[in-house]
């Protein structure tokens, strides 16, 4: 169904989706049905390749039809649906036979995400290599660096718990998914978001994970 969003200031009327950079301002309404968000780690590859998409000096690109959506996100079927574009943006990404040492950090970052006191040197150790060298080796393996793979990872955590237990206290959630405090936890989230949990628990609902 179209909606109405305004972003960057701009109203757009009966549009059927957007793609937007990070720190973009938007707010959409959508009078009947459900407004689908895909939130993709910008440093990831599938994010990488999205960006390369923009045209020259534009931080947004707005779809009017259900066809221009499919014909930007490459998919082949007429019908417009969240699970076609991911199907479609997982089906782009390379085919990585991945280094056996940076998939034990994905799998330690999963078990162990709200550890604080996570370092390089913690993931230097359990593959003896240097930080340097690992972080080179991650970048080339997954796009991102491992910092922020760690932050995107402990800020997907955060956003489930806010949505899926609102009465949780956010406080809690912060120290529960690895950030030092509330402040830390606001801090990145408005920086990769445009808001902080407390707006994202009053104003979103959470429908599915994918």
């Amino acid at each position: 169904m179209p909606f109405t969003s305004t972003i960057s200031g701009t109203k757009h009327e009966g549009i059927h989706g957007f793609l937007i950079k990070p720190h973009v301002n938007h707010y959409c309404v959508a009078e009947k049905g459900t407004l689908n968000v895909l939130n993709i780690e910008p440093y990831s590859t599938i994010g990488l390749q999205l960006e390369a998409r923009f045209t020259e000096n534009k931080d947004t690109v707005v779809f009017e039809s259900p066809t221009q959506t499919n014909s930007f996100f490459q998919t082949s079927r007429e019908s417009l649906e969240v699970n076609t574009i991911i199907d479609s943006l997982l089906s782009k990404l390379p085919n990585i036979e991945y280094d056996e040492r940076i998939t034990k950090i994905v799998e330690y970052i999963k078990a162990n995400y709200f550890q604080s006191d996570i370092t390089p040197q913690t993931f230097a150790d359990m593959v003896f290599l240097s930080p340097s060298r690992l972080a080179a080796l991650f970048k080339k393996q997954t796009g991102s660096s491992l910092s922020k793979y760690l932050l995107w990872t402990r800020l997907r955590q955060a956003i489930y718990m806010t949505l899926s237990d609102k009465d949780r206290n956010l406080t809690d959630i912060a120290y529960d998914t690895g950030f030092y405090d509330l402040p830390q936890l606001n801090k990145y989230m408005y920086e990769m978001f445009g808001m902080p949990p407390k707006a994202l628990k009053h104003n979103s609902d959470l429908i599915q994970v994918y």
